[in-house]
């Protein structure tokens, strides 16, 4: 990962090869001492959606919701490259602006999506519209993976 300045700190631009590694870390932290069958499925993401809801009801500290939201946009990447075919990409300039992210996950199709930006959404505006699992039941460009 590249470092970028930002208020002091540096911080780590993320890139498609740490995508996997970062969804992992996420359930390993957020797991511990709570049993939540976040198991990369396709059903995980009513979970997804669950802790969204929490987090917007004011269940997680101010501080920690960016990191968290990161965390679950991450997971949802995820879901979509092991039950979907989609692969993480590094995103170009104009892509970048487009989105609003480094990263973003290719379809089968050839079509980009952003699991980060959907899950800001679903914080920002909630309801059941913006339901992550309706997400990827509705999205066009899904390949069925062999398990």
């Amino acid at each position: 990962m590249g470092a970028v300045a930002g208020d002091g700190h540096q911080k780590r631009i993320p890139r498609s090869e740490d995508m996997r590694h970062i969804a992992q870390g996420f359930v390993e932290r957020v797991t511990v001492g709570r049993r939540l069958p976040l198991d990369f499925s396709v059903k995980s993401l009513r979970v997804v959606d669950f802790l969204v809801d929490e987090m917007r009801g004011g269940a997680v500290e101010e501080g920690l919701i960016a990191r968290n939201l990161f965390g679950l946009g991450a997971y949802v990447g995820e879901v979509l490259v092991r039950n979907a075919g989609a692969e993480w990409v590094d995103l170009d300039e104009g892509e970048r602006g487009y989105f609003r992210q480094w990263v973003g996950v290719r379809m089968g199709d050839g079509m980009l999506r952003s699991p980060l930006g959907k899950v800001g959404n679903r914080f920002e505006g909630g309801g059941e519209e913006e339901s992550l699992e309706r997400y990827y039941l509705t999205l066009p460009g899904r390949v069925r993976v062999a398990a």
